[in-house]
């Protein structure tokens, strides 16, 4: 299983409106509906105002490289230019 943790730093007062146009476009929807996903969940942080963070779970990295190949997945990359100063990703693998 490959495991993501996603850190998005989202420019000052712009995290709502980032989620907004993920869920606008559906972007989550698409994103969880992929084949070997098992988790693709958003969070606040509680401790930074502007951080949205992901969660996701995959049955296999090559799951994840296909996820990146993804048109939505792109479209994501759009916004983020739009609404995000910073990604940070952590990777996990367990077998």
């Amino acid at each position: 299983m490959e495991a993501l943790v996603v850190t998005y730093h989202c420019k000052s007062g712009k995290r709502e409106e980032f989620v907004n146009a993920i869920r606008a476009e559906g972007i989550d929807r698409k994103c969880a509906a992929e084949k070997g996903n098992l988790r693709y969940e958003y969070a606040y942080s509680l401790e930074h105002e502007d951080d949205l963070i992901l969660l996701e779970n995959w049955e296999t990295a090559e799951n994840v490289t296909s996820h990146g190949q993804q048109a939505h997945y792109k479209r994501l990359g759009e916004l983020k230019a739009i609404y995000v100063n910073d990604t940070v990703l952590d990777r996990y693998h367990k077998d």
